[in-house]
């Protein structure tokens, strides 16, 4: 470490996390220093990622904006946040995963400061769409905080600090509605502008533990032309439409839960509040069983357990749309709540699929080049490069989900077009997923 400057922290000069007794004196109290800020800051970017699923609650009568109008005003948030996440995580590498973290941060004032001052009765649906949109900046939070905390940890504890860091940044979409709800309950559906408002004090206090509790790994770099040579790749786009089926399936129907209920359930549900009480169950269940994903995966393996994760998530949508058709609500509930279980459980597995498919093929390449460790690490190279285009590709899912609700309720009043084709998908997800790692044959990759 280099010397401080009086009152500072030395920034780091020396990093080998391979190194156990370099791991065990120095480097394992800095890494899970940068882990638990780096999970608190995800968390609040995830929180403003999610705002709009809680603000469409509020936008009763006086706003004149329709059902459709709410379902884009959920989409646009989605879509800036996958276009996002590509940038944000070779940021990391370019600035410095500390530096990093406080500009991100410091972004999410962008639309939370301005929502707080302008959401109100009278206020334009075009005002409104730009405010949804600028929340999109809290997703591209989530790939630079993965892309930072992958750089600390050694190759054996990976997954379970990714897994942390990526169940407390989901987290961050039940805590919204959580939020939501208590100002709903509180304050009543006439004070929108106390949601945002809430989380400006987190937004600086995220900034400033950054600023002083983050570290950058020096030597850090975005491996050159490791995007465009995975884009190649046949797995990454395999693994991006995998991926939309888990990843997107959270985010959209996170988003989308609090509607749905209001305009499938209206007698049950006829005032926000009453819709909000529900509204962060399924989030925060999937949230929290993530990480059983990969655990599963550990154990079964990821491709076995995402092929049966997308035919039960198949199931759920056909119980979701048999119980909307009966007008049964426990049915309806169960089935919505099976959607959110399985796809947590489909984000951990399928993330952990992504370096096992890399791995397979280079003990292929080991076996005719001779060259086990040039091998080893191209491995590594293209599985972080398709972990940025698999994040950036699955998050569209979460507008797709969204404008599929919308065309549905649009066209036929109702969301039976919208399961039929969430049916569909799930059916086609798990059917690449056998014809591609599990169906026997001699291209079939060993321990995916």
């Amino acid at each position: 470490m280099a010397p401080a400057a009086a009152g500072r922290r030395a920034p780091i000069t020396d990093w080998r996390p391979e190194d156990p007794e370099f791991w065990r004196t120095t480097g394992a109290p800095i890494a899970r220093r940068n882990l638990y800020v780096s999970i608190f800051a995800e968390h609040v970017g995830f929180s403003v990622w999610s705002l709009w699923s809680v603000m469409v609650l509020f936008l009763g009568p006086a706003y004149g904006i329709d059902p459709a109008g709410k379902f884009l005003l959920t989409a646009v948030p989605a879509a800036l946040g996958a276009v996002l996440r590509l940038p944000y995580t070779l940021a990391v590498a370019r600035f410095g995963g500390r530096n990093w973290t406080i500009v991100s941060a410091l972004m999410l004032l962008v639309p939370a400061v301005p929502m707080a001052l302008l959401i109100e009765p009278g206020v334009s649906y075009a005002t409104l769409m730009v405010l949804a949109c600028l929340t999109g900046v809290g997703g591209g939070n989530f790939a630079s905080s993965m892309a930072n905390i992958n750089l600390f940890f050694p190759e054996r504890l990976k997954g379970r600090a990714l897994g942390l860091n990526a169940g407390g940044g989901n987290l961050g979409v039940p805590a919204v509605q959580l939020v939501g709800l208590a100002v709903l309950a509180t304050a009543g559906a006439a004070y929108p502008r106390l949601v945002p408002a809430v989380y400006l004090p987190l937004i600086v206090l995220a900034a400033l533990a950054a600023a002083r509790w983050l570290d950058n790994i020096p030597g850090a770099r975005n491996e050159p032309g490791a995007l465009r040579e995975a884009a190649r790749n046949s797995h990454t786009w395999v693994m991006s439409l995998l991926y939309i089926g888990t990843f997107g399936s959270f985010i959209g129907f996170g988003f989308a839960f609090g509607q749905v209920l209001q305009l499938q359930f209206h007698d049950r549900f006829p005032t926000p509040v009453d819709a909000a009480w529900l509204t962060f169950l399924g989030p925060l269940i999937g949230s929290l069983i993530r990480p059983l994903g990969g655990q599963l995966a550990d154990r079964l393996g990821g491709a076995r357990v995402t092929f049966w994760n997308f035919v039960a998530m198949a199931v759920g949508a056909t119980l979701v749309l048999y119980a909307a058709r009966d007008r049964s609500f426990p049915l309806y509930l169960a089935g919505f709540l099976a959607l959110f279980v399985f796809s947590g459980i489909g984000n951990g597995s399928t993330y952990k699929m992504i370096p096992a498919i890399f791995r397979a093929r280079a003990v292929t390449e080991a076996e005719l080049t001779g060259d086990r460790e040039a091998a080893e690490r191209r491995a590594r190279r293209l599985a972080g490069a398709l972990i940025g285009i698999a994040g950036a590709v699955g998050a569209s899912g979460g507008v797709l989900v969204n404008i599929a609700f919308r065309q549905s309720f649009l066209a036929a009043g109702t969301a039976d077009a919208a399961y039929l084709a969430f049916i569909a998908f799930y059916a086609l997800c798990f059917a690449v997923t056998w014809a591609v790692y599990l169906r026997p044959g001699p291209r079939k990759l060993s321990g995916v």
